[in-house]
């Protein structure tokens, strides 16, 4: 446990910023965005700087993480006990409007994320850091803990071409950064050009997961429930884009997965040698409330973590999809777009970061090894590389 440990919300608190003194600002947060004591960041920095916070802002699922995904949008609201808007940048638009930003001195950020390239809560600042840009209003990031930590980097660098509300930059799926980081390295590689400050952590370090902190999960959206779910997330939201359930409407979701026409002891037998690191399997049948497969009766497999440090997601759901591609060539299938506001590309491939799975599929009647290694290969040494001049923990 991190006796020493402070997240860059209670850092500010300490020690405010001078952009802040005095300063109108806006505040984009959600339900996660809580100090140790499960006070939520808008209350705490409206009393510290009182009649400063002007507008709150919140991200996909909404300030509550009332909704599920995929373009199910939050509707703008109002926080009474402070008597402030609440903007949604997740509704008929993803970027701060001149209109919400009139008035504002600084733009403050605290969220906390999952490590993993496609939940928007990255694209979400990305486009937040545009829209300060072009006002001229500086930007200031409490930052939280990658709870991946920040070691490991798996699964290919997205290609340009297939960039969207998933992926706005060429990070890999599991990028190792914090919010902070990944910001700062959005904001030089793009040439925003906003004045970005980011108020780190003390006490975390790289090799730190987010159960090393000390610090009690909040989920910071409906399907997250806890830091297992996040661990298993970059390989397992691959399922998004086919017609297995990742385990929506299941108490579960992201660690297990199924379909009405799996046999669940076959494929746990199909995977008995398959090389998931960290991981160990269990033959499973549910029943999903909703999403995929609504009331139907699933046959699958449960995930279960055994070595965290050791689990390579990425890899290990696209073992599993190829064991389920032999079993079930009739039945496993791609979906359709739309997905993420995307309309026109699959979604597998802006998941993926590119078309090489789908096609990996769809050229081989079950992809090898040697395919599956190619696919999730990422030159880790030249990541590292590229973000060493924005990493603010040892």
């Amino acid at each position: 446990m991190a006796s020493s440990f402070q997240l860059g919300l209670e850092r500010c608190l300490d020690n405010p910023p001078k952009l802040l003194c005095g300063a109108r600002f806006g505040l984009l947060m959600n339900q996660a965005s809580v100090d140790r004591a499960f006070r939520y960041a808008y209350d705490l920095l409206a009393k510290k700087f009182p009649g400063q916070l002007k507008a709150i802002f919140s991200p996909q699922h909404g300030l509550w993480c009332e909704e599920q995904a995929n373009m199910i949008e939050s509707a703008h609201g109002r926080y009474e006990p402070l008597g402030l808007p609440i903007y949604s940048l997740y509704s008929e638009t993803r970027q701060p409007t001149t209109e919400m930003l009139h008035g504002l001195d600084c733009f403050v950020i605290d969220l906390q994320d999952v490590g993993t390239r496609v939940y928007t809560f990255a694209w979400t600042i990305q486009n937040c850091l545009n829209a300060c840009a072009a006002a001229g209003i500086p930007v200031i990031i409490l930052d939280r803990p990658n709870p991946l930590g920040g070691r490991i980097a798996e699964g290919p660098l997205l290609e340009p071409a297939f960039e969207s509300f998933v992926g706005g930059a060429s990070i890999p799926l599991r990028h190792g950064l914090t919010l902070g980081e990944l910001a700062l390295l959005v904001n030089a590689d793009q040439h925003i050009g906003v004045s970005l400050e980011v108020i780190p952590m003390t006490g975390w370090r790289r090799e730190m997961l987010f159960d090393d902190t000390g610090r009690p999960w909040v989920a910071p959206s409906p399907n997250m429930p806890r830091t297992t779910t996040a661990m298993l997330y970059p390989g397992q939201v691959l399922l998004e884009g086919t017609n297995l359930s990742e385990g929506r409407g299941t108490t579960t979701p992201f660690e297990l997965l199924g379909a009405p026409f799996i046999d669940s002891q076959i494929l746990a037998a199909e995977l008995s040698d398959a090389k998931l690191p960290g991981l160990a399997i269990r033959p499973i049948h549910v029943v999903p409330t909703f999403d995929k497969f609504h009331a139907e009766r699933c046959g699958g497999i449960a995930l279960h973590i055994t070595e965290p440090r050791a689990v390579r997601s990425v890899a290990a759901t696209i073992e599993i999809l190829a064991a389920v591609h032999r079993l079930y060539p009739e039945h496993f299938a791609w979906l359709p777009p739309p997905y993420e506001y995307e309309r026109e590309k699959m979604p597998i491939d802006i998941l993926f970061g590119s078309s090489r799975l789908r096609e990996a599929f769809e050229s081989e009647s079950a992809p090898s090894n040697a395919t599956i290694e190619e696919l999730v290969q990422l030159d880790e040494a030249a990541w590292w590389r590229r973000v060493g001049p924005y990493l603010l923990y040892s």
